[in-house]
């Protein structure tokens, strides 16, 4: 019997599978490229395997959407650590789908999914960070009913090194409880 698609908390064993998704996703970006570059593969799936057996903190969730058996996609959620953050603003950290599995429905799985992780343990705000060239993931948000809130970052690359910072801007959507 087939298993279906679906989106829940991800097992030890999967963090193969998320760390191969998150160094495909961050290698297709040259900063984020140049810190994969600093930590092996194997050393991404121990990180993996802790935040998702030992999370640093008791809001910490790793999310796993699949796909007739396979991962094809993964969130983090947990509290904002944004200086400006209200506590009961939670965070999505990484989003990642595959991209041949983005048009088959499964972006919306998991980010219905990691609102509804948000929600039920007590958040009220979802805020999320984007590369500002990350049109294609923007519009997939705003169509899900997020916005920009003006916030802004830029990230790496250590002083003296010209190789250029990663912009990112920050969205947003209420996730209160009716």
């Amino acid at each position: 019997m087939p298993v279906p698609d679906s989106v829940r908390l991800a097992m030890p064993a999967e963090a193969v599978d998320v760390a191969r998704l998150q160094r495909r996703a961050w290698g297709a970006n040259p900063v984020m490229a140049r810190a994969l570059g600093e930590i092996s593969a194997d050393e991404t799936v121990r990180a993996w395997h802790e935040a998702i057996t030992k999370p640093p903190l008791a809001h910490l969730r790793v999310l796993v959407a699949q796909a007739s058996g396979m991962i094809v996609g993964f969130a983090v959620t947990g509290p904002s650590n944004d200086p400006d953050a209200a506590p009961t603003d939670g965070l999505i950290a990484e989003f990642v789908v595959d991209e041949d599995s983005v048009e088959a429905g499964h972006s919306s799985r998991l980010i219905n999914a990691a609102v509804d992780t948000l929600r039920a343990d007590g958040y009220e705000v979802a805020t999320i960070w984007l590369p500002s060239d990350a049109d294609e993931k923007r519009q997939f948000l705003v169509e899900c009913g997020w916005a920009t809130d003006g916030a802004h970052r830029e990230v790496g690359p250590e002083e003296g090194d010209d190789a250029g910072a990663l912009k990112l801007l920050r969205m947003h959507t209420d996730i209160k409880k009716d």
